[in-house]
């Protein structure tokens, strides 16, 4: 047992070190002086990521892109959004899956009914996913997206009333016992109903964790997603401040606990973080496991095409002015080896549930056993994979090892917002004056930006 730890320990360090060298060597980002124009390859699959930069209230561990809501600029913004959409028809792109994230997606509900009527009537979308808070879950709300969102996740993160005021969601969206009725009244609106939760948060117990596990199965939603806390420099000091700093690092013990758990329920493991029920098996949480290639439309929204990291505009000032006068919003890109790229899908794979040996080595032109020789030899060391009738599947501690990497790619991928954190700001003064010379062209998209709070 002693020896067992020690490997897993190894293997563990050597993920996380892993992915940090990979992530410094080769996160270059281009600040580009010349036109970006996304174009599609004939015959590639692609999804729409759309992105809404709008909250009411900022989370202590949340990094994405976003300001404080406004009305009538998040009005002119989803303008914007479709008009980029339009201008991504043009380019001949088409999909058959969106994911609407944020931000809170639901924030305006008519724009966004709007938008995503605009997204089928252009593209063969026959399937639509979005996040919402738990204000904008009521029956009425969910009943205009009837037909439109087919999955809509919920981020509730704990259902523990003190941790829920240290981090200023009890005040916006009630006791953990008021959002559990929420959650239940809006069963059934949406065809599967997701909640987000979060595990290893400074100082939580295994009692309250496992109180979020049960009154999450209580609940009975389709699908029920743990996320480890993903820490970076742009979230550590907010959540040292709300939820304090502790030295005991449970991320492994809880996890184990989490799939101990639901493994005496009618909840199967879809992929190395979420679990659907049996009626609905198949559901897989994050789209980049699905839908290696997507495009981005909106403020800040990351695309990844051609094996690059492509990266819209994230000053709504300068994302609005150039839909607009009908320019590309790339600003920056990120080119990645072939190497760095095998390995991404092969952890998105991995995490998904299975990598097809065969599908994989058509998809990337490769033989997976020579180009991840030494990957494989070490995740097969120290019993973290498997191959079965041409799949390689994770064990329990690989699917572990994917939890660590995937938890440090996106704590990653904050290095790229970073650099874009200070460009996305600009006083509230301008905006006011902005909104002011644009009061006549109404039905123009017009370029405003609200004060940045990142």
């Amino acid at each position: 047992m002693i020896f067992k730890n020690i490997v897993e320990n190894f293997a563990v360090n050597y993920a996380h070190n892993s992915i940090q060298r990979s992530l410094y060597n080769e996160f270059n980002i281009d600040i580009l002086t010349t036109t970006y124009t996304k174009t599609p390859k004939k015959d590639k699959k692609y999804m729409l990521y759309a992105h809404v930069p709008f909250c009411h209230t900022f989370c202590p561990y949340c990094s994405f892109h976003k300001y404080h809501y406004e009305q009538e600029l998040a009005r002119v913004y989803f303008e914007n959004l479709r008009e980029e959409m339009r201008q991504v028809k043009e380019a001949g792109f088409d999909f058959d899956s969106l994911y609407v994230g944020g931000g809170t997606t639901l924030i305006n509900e008519p724009e966004l009914e709007k938008t995503l009527k605009l997204a089928k009537e252009l593209f063969s979308i026959d399937e639509i996913s979005a996040e919402s808070d738990p204000n904008h879950i009521s029956p009425e709300s969910l009943a205009k997206f009837d037909g439109l969102i087919d999955r809509l996740s919920v981020g509730v993160q704990s259902f523990d009333d003190e941790t829920l005021k240290r981090v200023g969601r009890y005040e916006k969206f009630g006791s953990a016992k008021e959002v559990k009725r929420k959650l239940e009244l809006a069963l059934g609106k949406i065809p599967v109903i997701s909640l987000d939760l979060i595990f290893n948060l400074p100082n939580q117990t295994k009692e309250q964790l496992i109180n979020d596990i049960n009154t999450a199965k209580s609940i009975s939603p389709q699908q029920i997603t743990f996320y480890p806390l993903m820490k970076s420099e742009l979230t550590r000091e907010n959540i040292a401040r709300s939820l304090g700093v502790s030295n005991v690092d449970n991320e492994r013990e809880f996890y184990e606990i989490i799939t101990e758990e639901f493994s005496k329920s009618n909840y199967k493991q879809s992929n190395a973080w979420a679990f659907s029920n049996e009626k609905s098996a198949d559901l897989r949480d994050e789209y980049v496991g699905s839908n290696l290639e997507y495009l981005g439309v909106g403020s800040g929204a990351f695309s990844f095409l051609n094996g690059e990291l492509v990266i819209n505009a994230f000053n709504l000032l300068e994302y609005g002015k150039r839909i607009k006068n009908r320019q590309s919003p790339v600003i920056a890109k990120c080119g990645f080896s072939k190497k760095e790229r095998l390995k991404y899908t092969f952890l998105t794979r991995l995490f998904d549930g299975g990598v097809d040996i065969k599908r994989y080595n058509d998809e990337n032109s490769t033989n997976i056993n020579k180009a991840l020789f030494m990957e494989l030899s070490l995740l097969k060391l120290v019993n973290a994979v498997y191959e079965e009738n041409g799949i390689i599947k994770p064990t329990f501690f690989g699917k572990y090892i994917c939890i660590v990497l995937m938890r440090d790619f996106y704590a990653g991928m904050d290095k790229v917002r970073a650099i874009f954190k200070d460009d996305a700001k600009i006083k509230r003064s301008k905006v006011l004056r902005i909104m002011s010379e644009n009061t006549e062209q109404k039905y123009e998209p017009n370029i405003i930006q609200p004060r940045a709070a990142m």
